[in-house]
């Protein structure tokens, strides 16, 4: 299975990416997009709550969780939350919205 890595920006803020060239799939990292949608100075913290709220109420969004290894931002290789496209607008919807 061969991935390739890449940083896209949104809103000046980057969120790190992988493609699965044989499930012809992007994944996003889940913590990237928690920063950028709540602005939370700890968007671990965010979504490792908003995780556990997701696996108490039997979401099937939580099973979808991918872990891949991508660059930290010590530069380091780390396995992260990831999510496909479509299974990341799910959890998009879960987060709510700044007033």
């Amino acid at each position: 299975m061969k991935k390739t890595h890449s940083i896209v920006l949104f809103n000046q803020k980057q969120v790190r990416r992988s493609y699965d060239e044989e499930k012809e799939n992007w994944y996003f990292s889940i913590i990237d997009v928690v920063q950028i949608l709540t602005d939370s100075s700890i968007p671990r913290r965010y979504w490792s709550d908003l995780k556990n709220k997701l696996k108490n109420e039997g979401s099937e969004v939580y099973e979808k969780i991918v872990q891949l290894r991508m660059a930290a931002p010590d530069g380091k290789q780390r396995e992260t939350d990831c999510f496909s496209t479509e299974d990341l607008l799910h959890v998009i919807q879960s987060i709510p919205s700044p007033l």
